[in-house]
């Protein structure tokens, strides 16, 4: 019987016959790159910010700051295809520190952690010709314009936004946000969703006359670099030898990122910068706590970032209001077997951690708010122009118009 429906299986599924010249293709394994390559990349982002950080300190070179960009665009960009990131890897350090099984690898740490320790040192040089998300925009910046200081304050908090959230919802085993929404990863694999091809095309197009608008008012990674860079031992500066305040640099930086001269600056009475300095100092702590309470009570709404979590709430809606659950995800959950009360357990645990995770990013983030503030009531005395080590992305435009430089190097 099992012998006769064989038969009749074989005859109505008879084995193909390829009489034609035509060859079975051998199976083929996934190239994937070993540890050796890994470390090797390594390597190259050691050497990258080396040679990125003599053109800017020691060559003041802006033409080679430029050649470092074009090299990491074709290098960390297309060829690795924007993967392993130094941008990204916040994410996987985040999971790691708050979810024990989850084991990040040392290349990993290596992008995450060498930038900075470069930015420590040097200024943001892995922003300068190393990053190819900053290299690709960098490029494209052919007639920068000014962006007034009030809106450029505003957008240029969004990045430490983005960093806190990025954070939680990555500790959180929510999602990786900085990849899903990376507007030039997919462009790099040539595989992007069209509306991130979209949105990448209009950042590009944007640059043209809004120097770097991703690494500026976006990037999250920019942010750590922001404050360590503020430490910098050894920084760019725009001229090698005494300034002469001759302010040809002034208008040079599509960034807005060069401190004049105090002694061109009007002074004001020491009694309202006094009473400026106070207030800022007391507003820090006001906006630390505030940032925390806020953020605690937005807890729920961005536990909804979780998909676990809008499962349990689409599943709950359908069992108490009788709406139906008709999505993907709760089709696969109907068919799983898993019981409602696991799945509203889930939900609970995922909940109670956003709720001791938003605290702490609410105090990040009033905390940024206002040292920044606090900030500008402290003024160093300088009687030159120089850059602001903080948004100073080391490009060298500056070189290019100081006098001085233009001598020194003939």
């Amino acid at each position: 019987m099992i012998f006769a429906q064989e038969r009749q299986q074989q005859q109505r599924f008879p084995r193909p016959e390829f009489e034609s010249g035509y060859q079975t293709p051998t199976h083929q394994l996934l190239n994937q790159r070993g540890p050796m390559w890994e470390y090797a990349d390594v390597a190259v982002l050691i050497a990258a910010l080396s040679l990125t950080s003599w053109f800017a300190i020691k060559k003041r070179s802006r033409k080679g700051i430029l050649w470092m960009s074009v090299f990491s665009l074709a290098y960390f960009g297309f060829y690795r295809q924007g993967c392993i990131c130094s941008v990204g890897s916040v994410q996987n350090i985040s999971l790691a520190l708050f979810n024990n099984n989850y084991s990040v690898p040392l290349s990993a740490i290596l992008f995450f952690i060498i930038p900075l320790i470069f930015a420590l040192l040097y200024g943001r040089v892995f922003c300068a010709g190393v990053c190819p998300l900053g290299a690709i925009q960098e490029l494209t910046g052919f007639r920068p314009v000014r962006i007034h200081k009030s809106v450029e304050a505003v957008l240029a908090s969004i990045p430490f936004i983005y960093l806190g959230l990025s954070v939680l919802f990555a500790a959180t085993q929510s999602q990786f946000i900085i990849c899903r929404y990376d507007p030039f990863v997919g462009i790099f694999r040539l595989n992007a969703p069209f509306t991130m091809i979209i949105f990448g095309v209009l950042l590009l197009v944007a640059g043209i006359f809004v120097n770097r608008p991703y690494c500026r008012y976006l990037c999250p990674y920019g942010a750590l670099q922001n404050i360590f860079s503020r430490f910098s031992g050894k920084h760019l500066t725009i001229t090698p030898a005494e300034c002469t305040n001759c302010r040809l640099c002034e208008e040079c930086c599509p960034y807005d990122a060069i401190l004049p001269s105090d002694d061109l600056k009007k002074t004001e009475p020491k009694e309202i910068t006094r009473k400026r300095f106070i207030l800022y100092l007391v507003l820090i702590p006001i906006m630390t706590i505030a940032g925390a309470i806020l953020l605690y009570n937005l807890s729920p709404a961005l536990s909804a970032v979780n998909s676990n979590v809008r499962l349990a709430r689409e599943i709950r809606l359908e069992k108490e209001k009788g709406v139906p659950a008709l999505s993907k995800s709760a089709a696969a959950f109907k068919e799983s077997g898993k019981t409602e009360e696991q799945l509203f357990s889930e939900e609970s645990v995922i909940l109670g951690r956003f709720r001791k995770g938003t605290p702490w990013v609410g105090m990040f983030l009033g905390l940024s708010l206002g040292a920044g503030l606090f900030s500008m009531t402290i003024r160093k005395t300088r009687t030159e122009y120089k850059p602001d080590q903080g948004k100073c992305f080391s490009c060298g435009k500056c070189f290019e118009y100081c006098p001085i430089e233009s001598k020194i190097s003939k």
